[in-house]
């Protein structure tokens, strides 16, 4: 992600998370914690169609956020951004990585499932309406992933040119 990303990620969040959406500039101010955050983004064509984030503090990371449009739900990716942020948690040498998933949400749990998260506490009225957040983990530091999708195509920085997929920093 981009800050010239923000305005469209920002758009989508307050879109999906019309109760818990970020403030715009809480984007801003994550991209400029570069030692401890990775964000990326997910495009189709010429849109963002999803975005996710990562916070590392060895050695924890934590999902920040991600997200899908849903009109494209199903194709992988929520997949390939969750893949994503698992990579960099192990290039950032995490044991483990935590993240919170509202309790109504039975789509994104059996996702975080799917890749051997498990879930080991409930916060009770974490989110603003008042749904509890299940916290999940996934080890990384015995093996505990388990398959997932292979990776989208990503976004050629170097040169500037916009494939569909996801992007690397």
């Amino acid at each position: 992600m981009t800050e010239a990303d923000i305005p469209a990620v920002h758009a989508l969040e307050v879109d999906l998370f019309p109760v818990d959406a970020w403030p715009l500039q809480m984007f801003f101010d994550e991209l400029m914690q570069t030692q401890t955050r990775h964000y990326i983004v997910a495009w189709e064509g010429a849109r963002i169609v999803g975005y996710a984030g990562l916070m590392c503090i060895e050695p924890i990371a934590d999902v920040q956020t991600i997200a899908v449009r849903p009109d494209v739900e199903g194709r992988g990716i929520g997949s390939a951004l969750l893949t994503a942020l698992i990579d960099a948690a192990a290039d950032r040498r995490a044991a483990d990585v935590l993240l919170e998933v509202r309790a109504d949400n039975p789509r994104a749990q059996a996702l975080y499932v799917r890749f051997g998260f498990e879930q080991i506490h409930i916060r009770q009225r974490y989110y603003r309406d008042g749904v509890d957040a299940l916290i999940m983990r996934l080890s990384l530091a015995d093996g505990g992933m388990a398959d997932h999708a292979a990776e989208l195509p990503v976004r050629d920085e170097s040169t500037n040119s916009q494939q569909e997929g996801v992007t690397r920093p």
